[in-house]
């Protein structure tokens, strides 16, 4: 008989896949994923826009580097989205689309297995890999309407093949592929990014590690039915606290927001697009010149939906500062030093769970001095989660 709980794995209470909430034909939400009022999607002072006209920039990657001039456009572009919105969307981006289909249908596939099979590769909050349904183990904290499956890719290390879907058959082999199509559009996106700062074309992919460094995982989120949708969030809002992302959305749902000055603005999907945003790890190395910027999903009552993030990450170890030639007498480091490892940083996310913006805050110069020094703020951050280690 199909046991419903994910209990047993670490967390701090049983855990019932949101899937199975869903497909149980319940007329409520559960009031452990009732938000705040102030965090419901209406319930805010923060707006809300489903306006087609105003929504986050479209870059066309076709031709990218056909001539310098066009390539100075493009350059351009993605540094003024960068710089104004923290998110735009990609289009002809040279990744295969048969493997992008393939992948979507794979982790469809594997969502719609019995629990049986997928609880094999429940996750725990030591590394987060594997099939799971919350972030965060504070015991009691109100959670989100979505499962997810969350994979480490790059490099070999921390990749763990036992926490892999062996079915369907092709999921592997698939998501192998698209990795490798993925990761080589975040240089070419990394490399436009470091020449829009005005710095040589390979800073940010030196800054994540190099070539045997940068880092690179994957979260498949998958957001079932929702009874009552008003009340609860997909995903509650955040920003990434890595360095780039590239979410494949569902192209015939919407559920993405992202947050422009006090309203949340509806990403409307381009069939074979990637939403890329800049995540915190890029803002300190911009000094703020770039901004991650919080985004949301909410949840639907009509429609399931599935979306697959990649994050493009420094390397665990390696400490991340403002880049020096970004820093001067006009422009102050708006981070301040000892500099901060992404393996200390992460380490708040996955204890609290998506949060806004308050790990990026935190270690903000102009932000923490009127109480205590930016180096104070960030080390007790630091301390208090210790326990959610890598």
């Amino acid at each position: 008989m199909e046991t419903t709980s994910l209990h047993g794995c670490g967390w701090p209470e049983p855990i019932v896949p949101v899937q199975i909430l869903s497909n149980s034909g319940m007329r409520s939400v559960p009031p452990r994923y009732i938000k705040p009022p102030s965090e419901r999607p209406s319930g805010s002072i923060i707006t809300s826009t489903n306006d087609p006209n105003f929504s986050i920039p479209i870059i066309d990657l076709a031709g990218d580097v056909d001539t310098p001039q066009h390539r100075q456009i493009v350059v351009e572009a993605i540094g003024d989205a960068c710089k104004n919105w923290g998110f735009f969307q990609v289009v002809n981006h040279g990744v295969d689309i048969d493997v992008v289909k393939r992948m979507r249908g794979a982790w469809r596939e594997f969502f719609d297995l019995p629990l049986d099979e997928k609880k094999i590769y429940a996750n725990s909050p030591v590394t987060y890999e594997g099939y799971g349904s919350r972030l965060g183990v504070e015991k009691g904290a109100i959670l989100d309407w979505s499962d997810y499956y969350f994979l480490n890719l790059l490099p070999s290390d921390p990749k763990n093949l036992e926490k892999w879907p062996k079915m369907p058959s092709y999921l592997r082999e698939v998501t192998e592929k698209y990795t490798c199509e993925l990761m080589n559009l975040s240089e070419v996106l990394l490399k436009a990014m470091s020449s829009s700062l005005g710095l040589d074309e390979d800073y940010l992919h030196m800054a994540f590690g190099g070539s045997e460094g940068i880092s690179a995982c994957m979260r498949v989120n998958y957001y079932p039915k929702c009874p009552e949708p008003d009340l609860t969030l997909g995903l509650s809002s955040h920003s990434d606290p890595g360095g780039l992302t590239l979410l494949l959305v569902d192209d015939n749902v919407k559920g993405t927001q992202v947050r422009k000055g006090n309203t949340w603005v509806t990403v409307h999907p381009i069939p074979g697009a990637f939403v890329v945003n800049v995540g915190d790890q890029i803002q300190i190395l911009s000094n703020g010149a770039y901004r991650s910027v919080e985004h949301r999903a909410l949840a639907n009552s009509g429609d399931d939906r599935l979306t697959i993030a990649f994050f493009c990450n420094p390397r665990g170890d390696v400490p991340i500062a403002p880049a020096a030639q970004l820093v001067g007498p006009e422009s102050p480091a708006v981070y301040g030093q000892p500099a901060i490892t992404f393996n200390e940083y992460r380490k708040y996310v996955r204890t609290k769970g998506a949060s806004g913006r308050a790990q990026v805050e935190s270690l903000s110069l102009s932000l923490s001095s009127s109480s205590v020094p930016a180096s104070s703020c960030r080390m007790k951050t630091i301390d208090e989660h210790a326990a959610a280690d890598e």
